[in-house]
């Protein structure tokens, strides 16, 4: 405990030192993770990858993070780790609790995210504002335990401020949730604005729009 105090706390050539070599994270010497108790299983960030101050990453099996991805601060990153002796999630084996967020995509400030089972956010990806759930278990009432499944966010995706997504959602490539939406299903159809509550598809989106367009994750 003590070590993971000044893995969280102590200068940044330190602190990589000590989660490189006591916990085998694997993290680009250009990559930096500020003032958090980010502590998954395995870790994973590429070059210029960033983690802000105040995040807390715990009971997660691993967490990758794509070339220049970020996540803002004050965001909270839970999980249910695979290999538990458990009773919840006996009926999933095969699950693992990670969170993958690819190449130029930023999770803002906070955010929830239950990585129970995965969390698959694309590139060129932004999850904006405050206060979105990402929430991949809750209780099976007919079967009366607990359940989870994915949620994945397609490539140079927008997800509004307060939305909330649930297991088995996906948000297609190239779309948009609309603000305080509630996406309960897995969509196919890109180029689209979802919202509402549950979210359906409300309008098509221009191919050429800028963001969709851009070359870096930083929006101006």
């Amino acid at each position: 405990m003590i070590w993971r105090v000044l893995a969280a706390v102590g200068p940044w050539w330190w602190r990589r030192l000590l989660l490189t070599r006591l916990l085998g994270y694997e993290i680009h010497p250009t990559a930096r993770i500020g003032l958090a108790w980010f502590y998954p299983r395995h870790l994973v960030m590429g070059p210029g990858a960033r983690v802000g101050h105040l995040n807390v990453a715990v009971h997660l099996d691993e967490v990758r993070l794509g070339e220049n991805a970020t996540i803002g601060r004050s965001n909270w990153v839970t999980g249910f780790p695979s290999g538990t002796d458990s009773a919840h999630f006996r009926h999933q084996p095969e699950r693992r609790s990670t969170l993958v967020v690819g190449a130029e995509s930023a999770i803002t400030k906070g955010h929830h995210l239950d990585c129970t089972s995965p969390i698959e956010i694309g590139s060129f990806v932004t999850v904006a504002g405050y206060r979105s759930e990402l929430l991949t278990h809750s209780i099976d009432i007919e079967a009366g335990r607990q359940h989870s499944a994915p949620i994945r966010i397609g490539d140079r995706s927008f997800v509004g401020t307060g939305c909330l997504l649930l297991g088995g959602a996906t948000l297609p490539e190239r779309s948009v949730l609309a603000a305080r939406s509630v996406l309960t299903e897995a969509f196919d159809e890109p180029l689209g604005l979802y919202g509402g509550q549950p979210a359906r598809r409300l309008k098509d989106i221009p191919p050429d729009a800028g963001y969709l367009t851009r070359t870096r994750g930083f929006v101006d």
